[in-house]
C-alpha cells in the first residue's frame, strides 16, 4: 500500500513547518504576536519532540496514529491551540502548513 515508504528500516523526512496567526496588532507593541515568543513556543512544544525522532515510536502525541503529514498537522494544531494563550492575549492560530517535500504539503485551518 505504501510503496517505497514501506521500508523495514523506516524512512525519514525533513519537514518545513509554517505557522500563521491572526489578530489585530497590540497597541503597545505593534505585534499581533511576539515572533520570538512564538518561535520559542514552537521549538519547546513541537520541534524538540519530533526532531530526529521516529514519529511512530518516540513521539507520545503521535501514539496510535499513522505518522502522516495530515496527522502531524492535526497534532501540531492541537498543541499550538493549547499553548498560544501563554504568549498572547488576542492572537489566534490561523493556519498550519507542513511541507513534506517541496511539492507535497498539508495546510490545516482548524475544523
Amino acid at each position: 500500500m505504501f510503496g517505497p515508504c514501506a521500508n523495514a528500516n523506516w524512512h525519514g523526512h525533513n519537514y518545513d513547518l509554517i505557522v500563521t496567526v491572526k489578530g489585530l496588532p497590540d497597541p503597545d507593541t505593534g505585534f499581533v504576536v511576539d515572533l520570538k515568543a512564538l518561535s520559542t513556543l514552537i521549538r519547546e512544544h513541537i520541534i524538540r519532540h519530533v526532531d530526529h525522532k521516529n514519529l511512530n515510536l518516540d513521539v507520545p502525541f503521535m501514539a496510535g496514529k499513522l505518522a502522516s503529514t495530515e496527522n502531524l498537522a492535526l497534532a501540531f494544531w492541537e498543541i499550538l491551540q493549547r499553548e498560544l494563550p501563554a504568549i498572547t492575549r488576542t492572537a489566534q492560530l490561523h493556519g498550519i502548513k507542513i511541507y513534506e517535500t517541496p511539492r507535497n504539503f498539508v495546510e490545516y485551518y482548524g475544523e
